[in-house]
């Protein structure tokens, strides 16, 4: 059986690929990147965040506090412009549609996998910690809403810019 942040998550790759026709849009004032980079940044992210969890020994899995993780993970929010992405998942200078592709079909894999990793599957995050896979998942989701939250601010820019432009 699917769990629910699977399910969500899934609900989320739709999104993304919803988006892909925008790769190219920009908008200085939401952010310095345009949509392809939040689109493959995002799904490197679930890529390599999966392929690692899927990696884990279970039994090496030690639970532990953060406070920052429980504050953030609460409100389901990740501020923006704090943090800078690890090399290994930062986009190519060009992003290609096929490739965007061909990562969303990854990570639709990837997924279905990590429904069936045992609970103390974990991946480890530079800032949050040992997270448990309820946890990974979890952050997956917090991470790739604030991606589509800019895309969303980028879009809803780019229809004030043309409609601001229209009346000129």
């Amino acid at each position: 059986m699917e769990q629910p942040r699977i399910k969500i998550l899934n609900q989320l790759l739709s999104q993304i690929e919803k988006n892909i026709p925008n790769k190219t849009l920009k908008n200085n004032a939401v952010s310095k990147s345009d949509i392809g980079w939040q689109l493959d940044h995002s799904l490197k992210v679930i890529n390599a965040v999966c392929a690692n969890m899927i990696k884990t020994n279970p039994d090496n899995f030690i639970k532990d506090f953060n406070l920052l993780r429980s504050i953030l993970f609460s409100l389901g929010y990740l501020p923006r412009g704090r943090a800078k992405a690890p090399k290994v998942v930062l986009p190519p200078d060009i992003i290609l549609k096929d490739n965007l592709y061909t990562q969303i079909n990854t990570a639709v894999a990837h997924l279905k996998q990590a429904n069936e990793l045992p609970e103390k599957s974990y991946f480890k995050h530079h800032v949050f910690g040992m997270l448990s896979k309820q946890q990974t998942l979890r952050f997956l989701e917090i991470h790739t809403k604030h991606h589509l939250k800019i895309i969303d601010d980028i879009l809803k820019n780019q229809k004030t810019l043309s409609v601001s432009r229209k009346g000129s």
